[in-house]
């Protein structure tokens, strides 16, 4: 599967080790929304992600991808520490360029 470069570093980024990478691909002005809280611009939503990285201890997998729109919808299995695991989760994002403009995870 092929997916645009900065999704495929979101996918593949290991904590803690990668969260500089991850954080380059989110523009300045990017939000996160996730579990019903949000996260603007690319330093917290790299604190975001080694957070929730820590607590869940998680992996997602993707399944397939496909355009919608404007938005890239990716469906991944997401393998961790959580009720429910493994599950089924779509991952909503917006591209401006080569970065991550938006994720709506759910």
């Amino acid at each position: 599967m092929q997916l645009p470069r900065p999704i495929q570093t979101y996918f593949t980024a290991r904590a803690p080790q990668d969260g500089n990478a991850l954080a380059a691909v989110f523009g300045p002005t990017a939000v996160v929304h996730d579990e019903g809280q949000v996260h603007r611009g690319s330093q917290a939503i790299r604190a975001w992600w080694l957070a929730a990285k820590a607590k869940y201890r998680h992996h997602a997998e993707p399944i397939n991808i496909a355009q919608t729109g404007d938005k890239t919808v990716v469906r991944a299995i997401v393998t961790g520490d959580f009720p429910g695991s493994p599950a089924v989760l779509s991952f909503t994002f917006g591209l401006e360029g080569d970065r991550i403009s938006g994720l709506e995870i759910g």
